[in-house]
């Protein structure tokens, strides 16, 4: 049941990162918006080598896929939180879902228990559970999933809690208002 519920809310932080992309323009999603270059692209491929790399490779169960900023050994080099011009949307959303199945196999398949090993971790950290990296996975598909719908907010005043009109107005008188206890 433990991991019928981690893939549940892994699940919902997928789709999360997936519908901040909708209805964008190719240039909106490639865009970075912070001075870390942060792009909505960019954090879906950055997950496709987290999912296909901690759920996959390192639990036995090699990629079905070889990513290309792997290969090349870009990743090493932030090559993973950028898209480059030839990697469509679609490219790299296809091989998000394929990174998820595969993920998703290892969850029916691995208990949370089972041996797992990571090997671009230091040697005396390397030796870990299937259990451990599926709660790291999720919680680093969801702390995305926030960087998500912050990008996603500096584009097109679209927030992922669907507020209803008026609520940032809400916020801003909120933010000014005179804190209680205080003297002005």
């Amino acid at each position: 049941m433990t991991a019928d519920d981690l893939r549940r809310y892994l699940q919902d932080s997928r789709d999360s990162v997936v519908s901040s992309l909708e209805g964008l323009s190719e240039y909106d999603v490639r865009r970075p918006l912070v001075p870390s270059g942060t792009n909505l692209l960019g954090l879906v491929k950055h997950l496709i080598g987290i999912e296909l790399g901690y759920l996959g490779d390192s639990v036995g169960r090699p990629a079905p896929v070889t990513l290309p900023w792997v290969e090349d050994k870009s990743i090493w080099e932030n090559g993973d939180m950028w898209a480059k011009p030839t990697e469509s949307r679609e490219y790299l959303l296809d091989l998000y879902r394929t990174a998820w199945q595969h993920s998703d196999e290892s969850i029916s398949l691995l208990p949370l228990d089972a041996p797992a090993s990571v090997e671009w971790w230091a040697e005396h950290k390397r030796q870990t559970t299937f259990g451990h990296l599926l709660v790291r996975v999720l919680a680093e598909t969801a702390q995305h999933a926030g960087h998500c719908d912050v990008v996603r907010e500096l584009i097109d005043g679209r927030s992922g809690a669907d507020n209803p009109d008026g609520y940032y107005d809400l916020v801003l008188s909120m933010a000014s208002a005179p804190i209680a206890g205080t003297s002005s």
